[in-house]
């Protein structure tokens, strides 16, 4: 990732690397958990100006965030963006903005983010790991129908998982996992600065499900931890399995029909997911991965800065 940085600096122009840079030195500040994945400008390095090499540095960067699958996934989100913008007419490049937070080089912790609509991804950097959430996917459309990526699903795996789930509880745990027959309008934490696991519907635990339906909330929970390099999701899949997989817990809203418009979220003890497809009749996605210890890097960071000044 140090590398990665120092590539991409090293095809930007002095303006585009103070461009870069922009943001406080401490990853701590208030003002670095403001964020969106709605349209529109935000501090730091804007792609839409940059040449081949550059748009080929900050590609390489973003994989760094992710697995190889996470990666596809967030070039996925840029890819059906340029989709939508062609569809309306728009012209202009792609608009992402990337920020660099610190020092790659120093022994203070460090970070970078790139967003834009329907794209937010957040990386914090300690000697003690790393770590990547808030980590926002989304597509619009979330089906595309037309033109060379006619048949595209971006998210499909996330809505199908949970879909085969849902569609193979009994009446009982049905009535249990569904809590709304109108699926809410968008991510129910939507851009919020900390998650609160507080605002989700609780939904049929872990524990009332059967064999193959746990199976199939675990391939879904995996779906989204392990869009992160292999070693941290592996971590926090670890993690979860060590502090009980029956804290885990699957909620469902809307119809359960491929087209309806539906919502479903997953909470466990620490984390939590959320699914939307239900703007533009059912064909515009949102998926968002959320850690009330690890957004921001909060708990790193509080750990270095609590040696380093304790």
């Amino acid at each position: 990732m140090r590398e990665a940085v120092h590539a991409l600096l090293a095809v930007l122009e002095p303006a585009q690397a103070r461009e870069l840079r922009a943001g406080p030195t401490r990853l701590d500040a208030p003002e670095l958990r403001e964020w969106t994945y709605l349209p529109g400008s935000r501090p730091g390095l804007p792609t839409e100006g940059l040449d081949a090499r550059g748009r080929a540095a900050v590609d390489a960067l973003l994989a760094t965030a992710h697995s190889a699958a996470g990666a596809e996934l967030a070039r996925g989100a840029i890819e059906v963006e340029r989709h939508r913008r062609a569809m309306a007419g728009a012209t202009g490049g792609d608009r992402y903005w990337v920020r660099l937070l610190g020092d790659p080089d120093g022994e203070e912790p460090w970070g970078w983010r790139m967003n834009g609509h329907h794209l937010a991804v957040h990386v914090t950097v300690t000697a003690a790991g790393i770590r990547v959430t808030p980590h926002f996917i989304g597509a619009e459309p979330a089906r595309i129908a037309d033109g060379p990526q006619a048949g595209r699903r971006l998210l499909g795996p996330e809505e199908d998982l949970a879909r085969e789930l849902v569609t193979d509880l009994d009446v009982g745990r049905r009535a249990e996992a569904v809590f709304a027959a109108a699926p809410p309008d968008d991510i129910l934490t939507r851009d919020d600065p900390f998650a609160d696991p507080d605002r989700l519907p609780t939904g049929l635990p872990y524990a009332g499900m059967t064999t193959g339906q746990q199976k199939l909330l675990e391939r879904l929970v995996r779906r989204y931890l392990d869009r992160a390099p292999a070693a941290y999701a592996q971590e926090c899949w670890s993690d979860t399995v060590a502090r009980g997989l029956d804290g885990l817990s699957f909620a469902w809203a809307g119809g359960s029909a491929l087209g309806d418009r539906h919502y479903y979220c997953v909470c466990a003890q620490d984390f939590l997911i959320e699914y939307d497809n239900t703007q533009d009749d059912g064909n515009h996605a949102h998926s968002v991965w959320r850690h009330q210890r690890h957004d921001w890097g909060a708990d790193l960071l509080r750990a270095h800065y609590t040696e380093q000044h304790g």
